[in-house]
């Protein structure tokens, strides 16, 4: 009799368990919903020689973001790059660069245009930059910041100081994905902004300058203390080019390897969008998205 009373205690004790666990198991899985349909945080700085793809593979990467559901902004921060038309934005060409706002660094510096003066904010109100002074299309909100300028004697002017916090605010206070498609270099980024940077994305091609430059930039940015540094191989013909930037690269690690195409080469030239041309272009991005979020988890 005793043993059918512990038995029947032992199995509602089970059953009692089983709920628990699935009532948790029920949390879980509504989170991991609520994750997903909210979207991920996400700093991801490209980086290159000039000419590489370094603003292809920005609006590649941005569009597979946002067509997952998640909250992207683009920073377009190289001057020559053209990461509007990339994406497809309308009359990109009139976009105005943060840079070339004079009144408006002006009013948040304490300067005037063409004022030489040598005091100035060197951390002025900018929170409001990307959601007042962005342009939108396609479900993607994009921030043309222009490029910094030449400082003679080394002097730091107000436009750089300006663009400098903007950097800092948009990698370390917003809360989605934020893809920079940067200068040939990373020298604008500090100590104070690598830590927010998830991963720095070096594009190179097969080519020898290109691949000198990616050397370059790996050691600056081990120098500032960028922990996830890994690159991606654009251009690629062959298995003699994936093998010649890998034994370049080492011991940094390759994602993926974009393969040459005359379709996407071509919508460049024309300064159209490059996404939906070549679908093999496009099937290799996923996978270095996937990658991508791999590397993040480990580096960080």
């Amino acid at each position: 009799m005793k043993n059918d009373e512990n038995l029947g205690y032992r199995v509602l004790v089970t059953m009692y368990l089983n709920k628990i666990c699935s009532v948790v198991l029920k949390i879980n899985f509504d989170n991991a919903l609520l994750l997903v349909k909210e979207g991920v945080e996400m700093k991801i700085a490209i980086t290159g020689k000039g000419g590489v793809g370094k603003t292809l593979t920005s609006a590649m990467l941005i569009s597979i973001f946002q067509k997952e559901g998640h909250s992207v902004l683009a920073v377009d921060a190289d001057p020559d790059s053209s990461l509007a038309s990339s994406l497809g934005f309308h009359n990109p060409n009139d976009i105005l660069p943060i840079v070339n706002m004079k009144g408006l660094i002006g009013e948040r510096t304490g300067t005037k245009p063409g004022d030489a003066r040598a005091f100035f904010k060197l951390n002025p109100y900018v929170s409001d930059i990307p959601d007042e002074f962005s342009v939108q299309h396609n479900g993607i909100k994009l921030i043309a910041m222009g490029g910094f300028k030449e400082e003679a004697g080394g002097c730091f002017c107000s436009e750089n100081a300006f663009l400098k916090t903007l950097l800092r605010h948009l990698l370390t206070k917003r809360d989605e994905v934020v893809v920079l498609d940067m200068e040939p270099g990373i020298e604008h980024l500090s100590r104070g902004t690598a830590d927010a940077v998830n991963v720095l994305l070096i594009v190179v091609d097969a080519g020898k300058s290109s691949l000198e430059t990616a050397r370059k930039i790996q050691k600056f940015a081990t120098d500032i203390g960028l922990k996830c540094i890994k690159v991606i191989g654009n251009r690629v013909r062959n298995e003699e080019d994936k093998n010649l930037i890998t034994e370049a690269v080492s011991p940094i690690e390759v994602l993926g390897f974009i393969p040459d195409s005359e379709e996407v080469r071509a919508a460049d030239i024309k300064g159209e969008s490059v996404m939906g041309v070549d679908k093999k272009v496009e099937e290799e991005f996923l996978k270095i998205k996937e990658s991508i979020l791999r590397q993040i988890d480990r580096c960080n």
